[in-house]
């Protein structure tokens, strides 16, 4: 329900607003029979664990006791509800005048010593709990303005020393314990005081005019600041001494380290006990007797008795004196003890300054252990301000501000600053302040409940509850002093309860979203599903737990005030999001609004169950919302910003929404929805969301999403696929199968709108590729959808995740043999089948797609075969009697792998054969071929030195013939490419080449060689083809591998001896001096006699040249063969010297060695 313009809430509305009321007692009977109707509400107290009793307070000084009645058995996520049971006057003086009364003004309960102190029309009264019985004799005190002071931060032992209790007289405030009896602990020296708020041995009071911070320990006190900054007779800032005469005296005795009190504990922490009827005296009058104090003879301080008689003291309750036997009379004083100093004068003790007609009420809380909250103001219907005051007195943090001045103000939490440890310990940690304030609307005044934060710093936004039932009565003064109590206000009970939000469950809990119907498929609805409806329904019964100790009341109605739950106040807002239209009467989500309100929760950690599924809820329902809006208008996508697509992205995967009801708004891949045996279960509140959104998206015409929306769906779906594995995942096998199916769609489609770039292909392709790569659930389906669209390379991709390596083939052999294949992206076909052969192990598929490949490609396909690190193993006859049985066109290149490659010369042969079929085939038959060979003589001829070889020209002016090439490998094998010791047979080859002799010189020239004729074949490479070079290199290798190309690694060659190449030298200086050319004959001859010297003998070289050559044609010969002469002269002569010294060396030896020896007589034998 959407809240008025002004931002106010009632009661019971759905509500964004940060606490919404919830009843807790409704129409009391706040008069008894006969008094007058007009009675209100005052004050309200819920005491006890069990939370059991519930004490209203009334303007009749009565309070009504009700008594809590347990919610229906079975049923533990109601509140218990509360019946009247008894009516009881508390003790009070009766009203001097016709003045109204306040009535009951306080109820204090303190459960840990089960007793309540009660304030009513000034009158303090004790009873016992939880029957409200009196206690400590009927004691009453009178002349009280205020009761209460109890240590917030429960620092000051158990429940065996009691609870310390700050009771407000006119002329001080005096410190009680309170357990089995009553003890004095001591009387601050502060007059008039109306509120008190304490944190250990600090409290924070406040009189008619303004506040103060008082040290109970060492009883100072810090005046602070005006309640009214009207008010002058408020001073603040200084520090003054509050302590009584005697209280002076156990200040300066007592250790520093141990709280001040009256009593003297014995070793157990026990209190003496002392009279009770003293306390009324005592709390009535300001006498002060240094004989109050005495000290026994151990030098301890023996304490006043708390209470004693006093004809000063007046009351209406009957008192009486109890005596102690084991607690003696106190001992005089000693008359060496000096007496206390009289107390300084200060402010404090000065008479109370005339109060104005109307003075505004004090209020004090405290957020924190370390800070009190106060609020000032300067007239009732003026604004108020809270000051944030710590421990020292210092102002600290900014300050609040009211729209008017409040009556009552409560805060609730403990603030965002607390650290983790504590924050994680304790619910509702953000800190508010609530109060009940007056508020102008619409020319009304209204009562409302005016809520903000206080633990966060800059501007506040503030809340509004309208509170029921209130009247506009002035009540935020006091005239002359007293309270004026109005009919409304706030109150934290001592009791924490714990309240139910059924409507938390309603959302929360699980519920099967009904697909719109998909042709093909239809929901079914068996056992199963109702067995799951039945626990989400007892699941939902147990969210929704609130706890709260605020209450509200009105006139006669008691509510509690408790925190909106996270998920009903963000879903109002979210409802309010969709709500709103446009002037043409369509759906205008506040998108902004949503963002925010996520943003506000971001960070968050949630603390239990309930608060854990609210966020999921509401970032679920938000993300919902953005995307069905982006679906619903898709039009405006292109008008929306790149951050706001961004938002809805992240919401959607932060969310964690089932990918599925996403998908179930977009129609074109609606179908890929796999629901599964259980079905689709999401949030009960996202329903009604899906059932909002789905018309609306099916009204639009011919739905297709943009090219934007298609990248939100693209990125959303891939962030999804990213979760895979996880285990928090329900339903894991059918949310991924649907969000691999409809991400395929997806990129399909992407990519289809994409231009073609083979060599770059698009980031859309890409992403395709990896989808299919990295494996599909859905893998079935997929096949399914790519055949659709024709994309029988992304299905062999598909293929290959699965490793179905028959499939990938086949689809490949489809793609390569013409078949359709949409988007390409197969580029190299067959190349990648060659590879891929490689790389699988199967051998029929290498076999059967090999042996296809290599009748399509030979040289390709024969590659399957040679690879060295293929997976399936050949052997070389086996490869050739499988070619030559499938792909006869391969076999050649094989043969060539095993000879060039592999060096199996066994297979040479039949690769010659190979080749002189390709060669003589087009030779016999082609006239054009023969020219061609005969084109490349002439021409070879005709350069002039330096020139390549005949194998280098051929090869550079290669023709791209395949007879061609044939014949190039057909001269590298014949001529000697393999070394010496490589044999074929030449006869064989030279009788199938003689009709062509003419045509195939090269071929002549080695295979006169290898038949050992070697002047022809010198003279051919002379006179036939002209290639000197290639002659020496007959020389000098004698015969063998001639025409080897000139590069690559060739066998190792056996050369020729030194004669044999002087031989071969000797023919080729023949056939050099018989070139017609005569600069040819004289270049090339004088150039092979001067560079090959050491093979020719000078007086043969000299017979053979013709003596009408000049001495410089051969200089260069003459000039090496007399340096040889020279060269082996001068190698005899150092020859003999170095023999003739080795001969000396050796004979001296000799002579050294008989000297060493010396004689030897040998004496002949006589016969």
């Amino acid at each position: 329900m959407q809240g008025s313009k002004d931002g106010r809430r009632g009661p019971l509305e759905a509500s964004t607003c940060s606490y919404v009321l919830r009843p807790l007692v409704k129409d009391i009977q706040l008069s008894a029979e006969g008094q007058p109707g007009n009675a209100h509400v005052t004050c309200v107290e819920l005491c006890g664990q069990t939370r059991d009793n519930l004490y209203v307070g009334t303007s009749h000084a009565e309070i009504l006791h009700f008594v809590s009645i347990p919610a229906d058995s079975g049923d533990d996520s109601q509140a218990p509800s509360y019946i009247f049971a008894s009516r009881l006057q508390p003790a009070h003086n009766p009203p001097a005048s016709l003045k109204p009364t306040p009535g009951v003004q306080q109820i204090l309960v303190l459960p840990k010593v089960q007793k309540a102190c009660i304030l009513c029309n000034g009158t303090l009264s004790f009873y016992s709990l939880p029957e409200l019985s009196p206690a400590f004799g009927n004691t009453t005190v009178a002349n009280c303005t205020w009761v209460g002071g109890v240590d917030l931060s429960g620092s000051h032992g158990g429940e065996e020393q009691g609870v310390v209790v700050m009771i407000c007289l006119k002329t001080k405030v005096r410190l009680v314990r309170i357990r089995d009896e009553v003890r004095r602990v001591r009387d601050i020296q502060f007059p008039g005081c109306l509120i008190s708020v304490r944190r250990g041995d600090y409290a924070c009071v406040a009189d008619a005019h303004s506040y103060a911070l008082l040290d109970v320990e060492n009883q100072q006190k810090i005046t602070l600041f005006p309640i009214s900054s009207l008010d002058v007779n408020a001073a603040g800032g200084t520090i003054e001494d509050v302590s009584s005469g005697n209280d002076s005296l156990i200040a300066r005795n007592s250790s520093s380290g141990r709280p001040l009190s009256g009593d003297v504990m014995d070793g157990k922490g026990h209190g003496r006990s002392t009279s009770l009827g003293a306390l009324v005296g005592k709390m009535g009058g300001r006498q002060r007797s240094p004989q109050s104090t005495s000290r026994d003879r151990s030098g301890r301080i023996t304490p006043e008795p708390c209470f004693r008689d006093t004809p000063s003291a007046p009351s209406s309750s009957h008192t009486r004196t109890e005596s102690n036997p084991e607690n003696p009379p106190p001992l005089p004083p000693s008359p060496d003890a000096p007496l206390p100093p009289p107390p300084p004068r200060s402010d404090s003790l000065r008479p109370p300054p005339k109060l104005p007609g109307q003075v505004l009420r004090p209020h004090i809380c405290s957020p924190l252990p370390s800070e009190f909250l106060l609020i000032t103001g300067t007239a009732a219907n003026e604004a108020g301000v809270g000051i944030f005051v710590n421990l020292d007195g210092d102002v600290v943090r900014g300050t609040l501000e009211f729209s008017r001045y409040p009556q009552t103000v409560v805060v609730d939490g403990y603030g965002i600053e607390m650290d983790n440890v504590q924050a994680s310990l304790m619910q509702g940690h953000e800190g508010f302040v609530l109060a009940s304030v007056m508020r102008t609307v619409d020319g009304r005044e209204q009562a409302v409940v005016e809520v903000q934060r206080w633990d966060v710093e800059g501007a506040r936004s503030k809340e509004w509850i309208e509170i029921p039932g209130s009247v506009s009565d002035d009540y935020r003064t006091f005239e002359d002093g007293q309270a004026s109590d109005a009919a409304n206000g706030l109150r934290k009970v001592d009791a924490e309860m714990t309240l139910h939000f059924p409507e938390i469950g309603a959302r929360l809990r699980g519920q099967r979203l009904q697909l719109p119907e998909i042709q093909g498929k239809q929901s079914r609805i068996g056992e199963q599903q109702m067995n799951r409806e039945k626990e989400e329904l007892e699941f939902g019964k147990r969210l929704g737990r609130q706890t709260t100790r605020i209450t509200l009341w009105s006139g006669s109605n008691i509510w509690w005030v408790a925190r909106n739950p996270l998920a009903l106040r963000l879903d109002t807002l979210l409802d309010g999001s969709i709500a709103a239209t446009t002037n043409n009467g369509n759906s205008n989500v506040d998108r902004s609004g949503i963002i925010s309100a996520v943003n506000g929760i971001r960070g968050q950690e949630a603390s239990s169950e309930t608060e854990f599924l609210s966020l999921e809820y509401i970032r679920q329902k938000a993300s919902l919302i953005l995307f069905a809006d982006l679906l619903s208008q898709s039009g405006r996508v292109k008008d929306l910003a790149l951050a706001d697509l961004r938002i809805t992205e992240g919401l959607l995967m932060e969310g964690g929404l089932d990918p599925r009801a996403i998908l179930a708004l977009i129609p074109m891949l609606r179908e890929e929805i796999v629901e599964g045996g259980k079905g689709i279960w999401i949030h009960a509140g996202l329903i009604s969301v899906m059932e909002y959104f789905l018309p609306k998206i099916k009204a639009v015409d011919n739905f297709s999403p943009n090219a934007e929306l298609l990248s939100v769906i693209e990125r959303y779906l891939g962030g999804w696929r990213q979760r895979k594995g996880f285990g928090s995942i329900a339903d894991e096998a059918e949310v991924f199968q649907t969000v691999d199916a409809a991400s395929l769609r997806v990129l399909l489609v992407q990519d289809s709108n994409v231009p073609l770039h083979p060599s770059k292909p698009s980031p859309e392709r890409a992403q395709l590729y990896a989808l299919v790569d990295s494996g599909t659930d859905c893998f079935n389906r997929a096949i399914t959808i790519l055949e659709q669209h024709h994309r029988l390379f992304v299905l062999s991709r598909l293929y290959q995740s699965r490793r179905l390596a028959r499939k990938v083939l086949e689809t490949w052999k489809r793609i390569i043999e013409g078949e359709t294949d949409e988007g390409g992206g197969f580029i190299d076909g067959e190349n990648e089948v060659r590879r891929y052969l490689v790389n699988i192990k199967d051998t029929g598929l290498v076999d059967e797609y090999g042996t296809w490949l290599a009748r399509r490609n030979p040289a390709l396909g024969v590659r399957v075969f040679t690879n060295e690190s293929s997976r399936v193993k050949w052997e070389p006859h086996q490869v050739i009697l499988l070619l030559r049985r499938r792909a006869p066109n391969a076999v050649k290149d094989y043969l060539e792998h095993l000879v060039f490659g592999k060096k199996y010369v066994k297979y040479a042969n039949d690769l010659i054969s190979y080749y002189l079929d390709s060669v003589l085939t087009v030779l016999a038959s082609s006239e054009d071929a023969r020219n061609r060979l005969a084109q490349t003589y002439e021409f070879y001829r005709a350069l002039r030195p330096p020139k390549p070889t005949y194998r280098e020209y051929i090869t550079a002016n290669a023709l791209s013939d395949a007879w061609w090439q044939d014949r190039l490998r057909l001269l590298e094998l014949i001529g000697g490419s393999h070394g010496s010791d490589f044999s074929y047979d030449v006869s064989q080859v030279l009788s199938r080449i003689e009709p062509f002799e003419q045509d195939l010189v090269p071929e002549s020239i080695i295979l006169d060689g290898r038949q050992g004729r070697h002047k022809q074949a010198l003279k051919l490479l002379t006179h036939g083809l002209g290639d000197y070079h290639t002659a020496v290199n007959y020389c000098l290798l004698g015969g063998a591998s001639i025409f080897h190309p000139t590069q690559g690694s060739m066998a190792p060659l056996t050369r020729p001896s030194q004669e044999e190449q002087a031989l071969l030298f000797g023919y080729l200086l023949i056939e050099f001096l018989r070139i017609e050319d005569v600069s040819d004959r004289l270049e090339r001859t004088s150039e092979l006699i001067a560079r090959f010297s050491s093979w020719y003998d000078i007086y043969q070289v000299l017979n053979l040249i013709p003596d009408s050559w000049s001495v410089e044609l051969v200089s260069g010969f003459l000039i090496s063969a007399f340096r040889k002469l020279l060269h082996e002269k001068n190698e005899v002569m150092i020859t003999k010297a170095l023999t003739g010294a080795e001969n000396l060396q050796v004979a001296h030896a000799l002579v050294e060695k008989y000297e060493t020896s010396g004689p030897e007589i040998e004496s002949a034998e006589v016969t």
